[in-house]
C-alpha cells in the first residue's frame, strides 16, 4: 500500500531536539532563523511551544547555551556537549542507513 493510499509512514516523527542541534551545528541562532532554517532543511515546522520547549530542555542539559541578546533577539549555540551528542545520533543514523541500503539493494543518492 503507498502512503497516498492510507498507509503510516514507517518513522517516527522528527524530534525537535535532534532539529535544533542539527541546525546549531551550522551556526548560533535565535529562535525564529532556528524555526526557519529547520523548515528549510527538514520540512518540519516547529509550533513556537514545542520549539521553545526544547530550547529550554536542550540548554537544561547542556547541550545549547544562549548568546547575547541581539535587537531583542536571544541567540543559541550548540555546546562541545551538544556536538558531542549530536555526532553520536548521526552515527547511529548513519550506520541505519547504511545497513537498509545495503539490503534493499540501493545506492546512495538513487531514489
Amino acid at each position: 500500500m503507498t502512503r497516498d493510499q492510507g498507509s503510516t509512514p514507517l518513522r517516527r516523527p522528527n524530534d525537535p531536539s535532534l532539529l535544533i542541534l542539527t541546525s546549531l551545528a551550522g551556526g548560533a541562532k535565535h529562535g525564529y532563523a532556528l524555526s526557519k532554517d529547520i523548515e528549510d532543511f527538514a520540512g518540519v515546522t516547529l509550533s513556537p511551544g514545542t520549539l521553545y520547549g526544547a530550547i529550554t530542555r536542550l540548554e537544561e542539559r547542556g547541550l545549547i547555551a544562549p548568546e547575547a541578546e541581539v535587537e531583542r533577539r536571544r541567540p543559541y549555540r550548540i555546546t562541545a556537549a551538544g556536538s558531542a551528542a549530536l555526532a553520536e545520533v548521526v552515527a547511529d543514523m548513519s550506520r541505519l542507513a547504511s545497513v537498509g541500503t545495503q539490503r534493499l539493494g540501493l545506492a546512495w543518492g538513487v531514489a
